[in-house]
């Protein structure tokens, strides 16, 4: 696969082979941010499990502790005083069978994370089908199937990220931006990190931490030494 000149300058700035400790990696990530905008800083982390077995499934949430950088906009299923409750608490958009009928029949995603009461989900279920492929079905496990949504938008407003092996075994998780800076950027990485390790399966076996590997919204992957969390 080629590259653009951009792209391979980035590459010349840090040893693609190497396993770089959490500082160090950081700062050679940091090299690698060129574009004009602030790009989030993502990590991918491989697990040693097999995501083909309920009980090797790994997936929570944690509130890192300088949030993402990312304006994050809430959309909450909710009836009487749940609903009230989350519009105080500052949801961006509160419902019942009027957000099911606007994401059927308009296909209308101008939401980032889904939180839904209990009482609910049999409502939320009929759109199960679009939003679970787009990460944004309510879960108990991530905190968005909840009766405190006054909570839940609090954490998810204040950086509350969500972790999730995929079918190739790697969780995807934004760390924050590059504009955080080194510090900050290790503090979110290694509340992460721990969140993760953690989660571990009980099921799990051998190396559970494969590889960890952080980059740029437009940069190359720099490789850590997951031993180091």
């Amino acid at each position: 696969m080629k590259h653009g000149r951009k792209y391979n300058e980035k590459l010349a700035v840090f040893d693609k082979q190497k396993l770089y400790d959490p500082e160090e990696g950081l700062e050679a990530v940091l090299a690698t941010a060129r574009a004009k905008f602030d790009e989030t800083v993502e990590a991918h982390i491989r697990l040693g499990v097999d995501s083909r077995h309920a009980d090797q499934q790994v997936r929570g949430a944690v509130v890192l502790p300088h949030g993402t950088g990312k304006t994050v906009r809430v959309l909450v299923f909710a009836k009487g005083d749940k609903a009230r409750e989350a519009q105080e608490a500052g949801a961006d958009f509160v419902g019942d069978e009027d957000l099911v009928q606007k994401i059927q029949k308009e296909n209308w995603f101008g939401f980032d994370v889904c939180v839904a009461t209990p009482d609910m989900m049999g409502v939320v279920g009929r759109i199960g089908r679009v939003l679970g492929p787009k990460g944004l079905m309510p879960n108990p496990k991530s905190g968005t199937v909840t009766m405190d949504v006054a909570k839940a938008i609090s954490d998810i407003k204040a950086g509350k990220v969500e972790y999730r092996v995929d079918k190739t075994n790697i969780c995807h998780c934004p760390v924050g931006k590059v504009s955080f800076g080194k510090e900050k950027l290790g503090e979110n990485l290694s509340t992460l990190m721990d969140a993760i390790i953690k989660a571990k399966p009980a099921a799990a076996k051998g190396t559970y931490i494969k590889s960890l590997v952080l980059s740029t919204t437009m940069g190359p992957g720099v490789k850590f030494n997951g031993m180091k969390f």
